[in-house]
């Protein structure tokens, strides 16, 4: 498994998607960061776990199980968790649709007051 997690402060612009190894998860974290300013974004690449299904023969994109996006933002206060994932679906709607993009997608979507009550209930334990 591939994870990369970013506490993220600021607008981080990507710069030559076109050169990067990873330029799927390099979208998803510009368009996430872009639209929800997110406090904390974490991104798992489990496509190595797929590779041998029936369904990925041919296909030979190495990020097409991107398959795992934790989000928390302030922009999800006040929302549902459906409406949240709509909100999320909607941003990454190019990369889910076009051949060889996406097909699989778990999200987790929180408010940073959700977070820190996860962080407190796991310390707890």
């Amino acid at each position: 498994m591939f994870k990369r997690s970013v506490a993220v402060t600021g607008k981080r612009l990507v710069s030559d998607m076109a050169q990067s190894a990873t330029p799927m998860e390099d979208a998803l974290r510009a368009k996430i960061t872009e639209a929800l300013n997110p406090t904390k974004l974490e991104i798992f690449n489990d496509s190595h776990r797929h590779a041998h299904h029936t369904a990925m023969r041919g296909v030979t994109s190495r990020e097409s199980d991107l398959n795992r996006v934790f989000v928390t933002s302030e922009a999800f206060r006040s929302k549902m968790q459906p409406a949240r994932h709509r909100m999320v679906y909607a941003l990454l709607k190019d990369e889910m649709a076009q051949e060889g993009g996406i097909h699989a997608l778990q999200l987790k979507t929180r408010t940073p007051e959700e977070e820190e009550r996860q962080k407190q209930e796991a310390a707890e334990q």
